[in-house]
């Protein structure tokens, strides 16, 4: 049946208003974004206190945007103000104007920035170096380990962040598929870094019960804090499945007061053939004298037998290597315990070429482990050891200064091919450890190790 003009004309109207209709809505749609983005850019330059922390996010599917509003929430909540933008809002200038940038970074195709980073990426490839002198930065890095280029764009703004003069404040997290061992590490990072270690876990894992079969006092009559050798057992053989390097995480538990506490995360230092898990946990105290909460519990509280909620986490960075290349290990304190799992397992596999360097306070008294280490050196799988005890010198010795001590070896080493694992405290230790290295190798060169993925660190 045939319309007649009138139905036509009617039906023509509607069209047209329609159009106008869906018009009017992409002009409004388009309107707010430009005034949201132009609120966004307000914001980012409005003047910055000294605490304000930017959150800057790289994101092609939202999961990075997700994951920096979450990190602005549980700083936020912590009671430290936070300012989130994309990262193709930002230039220099606005990453200069904060103190400190945690930036959340995905990883498009084979290493490419998402779309709304490409932008910032080709604006800023021809910066010079240390035009971002003084800003300090942090960094988790979202990717899939079955692409060849593992979290390719992040390790990229990692390297041209060091290159243009930041400094990290904890190292670069990476995340295999939004791994929640890897969030849980960041979050972690993120309590150690504003100073409150009780920021709540974004999701409650999975843990499983092992059992505490062993703990020695290692340093009796130290003049620091006791330090404890841990061994624990898994009641699932299943679960006792782990690599040189790799985290023990020890599960939350509440308090008499119900509240519940967050993990506490330890380098494991043995190898499976060792049959147990162990730790080496240093008993902390608070301002007024009280227990440590994770350490007290598993020095001083939890009874021989007792279960203990625990998670293995990997930790892919902190790998000894697979060949027989020279590997120069350093660490102070209780990061010998890292270092420890890594020695057992390149000497299990036959590599001998083996460089420890490790420091504490008394000779007399804080030797971690030194009879095991004194075995290795004399029947020559460990090829050279140097201790120093801060307190048994004048000149307060510590490792960052055997290392200068010992500058042409090295070099030498390094220039065979060593890789160098560093392991103990970030402040102090690890940052005059990372200026030794810088000194004695030059910066091209600690970008070499970082970009050949020769310099692992595993530091809290």
């Amino acid at each position: 049946m045939s319309m007649s003009p009138t139905h036509r004309l009617i039906c023509a109207c509607c069209v047209i208003a329609l159009w106008l209709l869906l018009c009017l809505w992409a002009w409004h749609q388009a309107r707010n974004r430009h005034r949201k983005a132009a609120e966004a850019a307000s914001a980012l330059t409005a003047p910055v206190t000294g605490d304000t922390i930017l959150i800057a996010h790289a994101s092609q599917t939202g999961q990075a945007e997700s994951l920096a509003q979450k990190t602005a929430q549980t700083l936020s909540l912590a009671g430290v103000p936070t300012r989130v933008a994309g990262l193709g809002q930002l230039n220099p200038a606005v990453l200069r104007s904060y103190p400190r940038v945690l930036i959340v970074a995905s990883t498009y195709g084979e290493g490419d920035p998402p779309d709304n980073a490409a932008a910032f990426a080709d604006s800023i490839s021809g910066m010079p170096t240390m035009a971002l002198d003084g800003l300090q930065y942090a960094l988790l890095a979202l990717g899939d380990s079955t692409y060849r280029h593992f979290c390719g764009f992040g390790r990229q703004l990692d390297g041209w962040l060091r290159n243009w003069g930041a400094t990290p404040l904890f190292d670069r997290v990476d995340v295999d598929r939004i791994d929640a061992g890897a969030l849980r590490h960041w979050v972690h990072q993120l309590g150690q870094m504003i100073g409150q270690h009780e920021l709540p876990d974004w999701e409650t894992p999975a843990y499983q019960p092992w059992r505490l079969t062993a703990r020695t006092l290692l340093n009796p009559g130290s003049q620091g804090e006791p330090c404890f050798h841990l061994e624990l057992t898994a009641l699932d053989p299943d679960h006792a499945r782990w690599q040189p390097g790799d985290i023990a995480e020890i599960g939350p538990r509440k308090t008499r007061g119900g509240d519940v506490l967050p993990h506490r995360e330890y380098s494991i230092a043995s190898v499976p053939s060792d049959g147990a898990v162990h730790l080496l946990v240093r008993l902390r105290r608070d301002a007024n004298g009280g227990l440590g909460v994770g350490s007290g519990w598993l020095t001083q509280i939890a009874q021989i037998g007792d279960l203990i909620d625990l998670r293995l986490r990997s930790n892919e960075n902190f790998r000894p290597p697979q060949d027989a290349r020279g590997a120069l290990f350093i660490g102070n304190g209780t990061g010998i315990a890292g270092l420890r799992a890594l020695l057992k397992a390149r000497i299990a596999a036959g590599h001998h070429r083996n460089w420890l360097i490790f420091g504490e306070r008394n000779a007399g008294t804080d030797g971690f482990y030194r009879e095991e280490l004194q075995a290795w050196l004399a029947s020559g799988r460990l090829h050279r050891l140097d201790l120093t005890f801060s307190r048994d010198d004048r000149e307060h010795p510590y490792v960052q200064h055997r290392l200068l001590q010992a500058a042409d070896s090295v070099r030498e080493w390094v220039n065979d091919g060593a890789d160098i694992y560093v392991c103990g405290s970030l402040n102090g230790m690890a940052q005059d450890v990372d200026q030794a290295l810088q000194h004695i190798l030059g910066s091209d060169a600690m970008t070499r190790l970082r970009q050949e993925g020769r310099y692992h660190r595993d530091v809290y």
